[in-house]
């Protein structure tokens, strides 16, 4: 590992470096959003194949969603109730994903799913809107099922976990700033399996130099995210939530339909 950073080429890598620290920043403090950034990034931008994307954005969301996930914990921003209520079935879709993905085509129902969290966005920004500070959270009903498809989302698609489980608990009336915590420390078991899935699948060629660069970056703004989400008060959080959830989902959905 000392002799991979020592022979990186700072010069061409630095740009990832800055769109990891970014997209973590975000996922950090919103519970969403690295995995679609950086996938759409590699995908799109790059040119890299989804399945080498998602196995290269789950690489370091392994280690980002490891350091994130331990600053939510020390800022108490995780109910551990709810988190083995939706790991355990995130786990199970993000391995099944992650084999499909590497063996067999999956992105047809990808537009849907960008079309489904755009609406999903547009109703946590009304949520946002007319929230009460007297607003009492909610134990949610549906953990189970949303954790499997998150997760199978989340590796056949590079990105989605937070996107469809942190909306959808949110919807079902969770506390913003222990939700997202909850969602970005489950994520660290589901982005670990997924990496075992993808090596195990189609090997190590999928880790790159540009995958260096998401990790540094991501590494560097993960502590940061828990205490951001700590300190903005819950009317604040779910509107940033419902911004991110609305742009990062017109944009997917305009990218799979062109």
């Amino acid at each position: 590992m000392l002799d991979f950073i020592l022979n990186l080429d700072w010069g061409a890598i630095w740009p990832y470096i800055a769109v990891g620290f970014a997209a973590q920043l975000v996922d950090g403090a919103l519970g969403m959003a690295f995995g679609v950034i950086c996938s759409t990034l590699l995908v799109s931008v790059m040119g890299v194949a989804p399945s080498r994307a998602s196995a290269g954005v789950h690489f370091v969301e392994m280690f980002t969603t490891g350091a994130s996930g331990i600053s939510h914990i020390l800022h108490k921003n995780v109910d551990w109730k709810l988190f083995s209520r939706i790991a355990i079935p995130g786990v199970i879709g993000g391995c099944t994903g992650a084999y499909l993905l590497a063996n067999v085509h999956t992105e047809a129902a990808r537009p849907l799913v960008m079309l489904y969290l755009t609406v999903i966005g547009f109703y946590l920004l009304y949520k946002a809107l007319t929230f009460s500070h007297e607003h009492k959270a909610r134990d949610p009903k549906v953990t189970v099922p949303l954790g499997v498809i998150g997760g199978f989302l989340d590796a056949s698609g590079g990105g989605g976990w937070g996107p469809v489980v942190t909306s959808n608990l949110l919807i079902q009336g969770t506390d913003p700033r222990k939700t997202i915590g909850t969602v970005n420390t489950a994520e660290f078991c589901l982005t670990f399996a997924i990496s075992m899935t993808f090596i195990m699948t189609i090997g190590l060629q999928a880790f790159t130099v540009v995958t260096g660069g998401l990790l540094i970056g991501g590494l560097l703004a993960a502590p940061l995210g828990a205490y951001v989400a700590k300190r903005i008060e819950p009317r604040r959080l779910l509107f940033a939530v419902s911004i991110v959830l609305i742009a990062t989902s017109m944009f997917s959905l305009y990218k799979a339909l062109s």
